[in-house]
């Protein structure tokens, strides 16, 4: 049907007219990482970047707003006040609700992108390594991750979870129970890639 767009047009022009600039470079530049690392994996490189473009979704919104959707959709009261967290839960319930895409590989990987999750699937650790090495992210450590993330999908996973552990230990900050259960599911050695 003509005039009808697909879900990665409307998340397109959803990114162009919503996200600012920086948000919006980050957000190609974690498409064009995911899809590297879904081709060097064997992984579908279409949902690897699917998932990319709408793994930031809610990145950019008002706390308060993403306190409405937690409350409304029900996600839990940790999430309350916690933008790192709560942006890709809400946006993997918008993708299926509002956009009709239900594929849970990538409704978890945008789910889980910040957060990691025991026995997460390679198109998972595929968007978390994607969103963590990305050519403009800057942080200690990150040129470790991105040599190691072309050798080891599990050790770059696990690399980045125990980086992000340390810096919010060291801060002070709300860990997520489920980076923690995560990162102890790769050091088990399960699921190899």
């Amino acid at each position: 049907m003509k005039g009808i767009l697909k879900p990665m047009d409307c998340i397109r022009e959803y990114i162009e007219k919503n996200y600012p600039d920086d948000l919006k470079r980050h957000t190609y530049a974690v498409y064009d990482t995911a899809r590297a690392l879904a081709g060097r994996y064997g992984a579908d490189e279409e949902k690897a970047g699917n998932a990319a473009l709408f793994h930031d979704m809610f990145r950019s919104v008002a706390e308060r707003t993403l306190n409405y959707y937690i409350k409304h959709l029900s996600l839990g009261e940790k999430y309350y006040n916690n933008a790192n967290l709560a942006h890709g839960k809400i946006a993997a319930v918008i993708m299926e609700r509002d956009y009709g895409i239900t594929d849970e590989d990538i409704l978890n990987a945008v789910k889980y992108h910040t957060t990691g999750r025991a026995g997460m699937s390679v198109l998972e650790k595929i968007i978390y390594v994607a969103d963590a090495i990305e050519p403009g992210r800057e942080y200690p450590g990150v040129e470790q991750i991105r040599e190691i993330a072309y050798k080891s999908l599990d050790a770059a996973c696990l690399r980045s979870m125990e980086t992000t552990i340390e810096y919010i230990k060291a801060r002070g900050y709300f860990l997520d129970s489920d980076t923690v259960t995560a990162r102890d599911y790769l050091i088990g050695g399960k699921n190899e890639q």
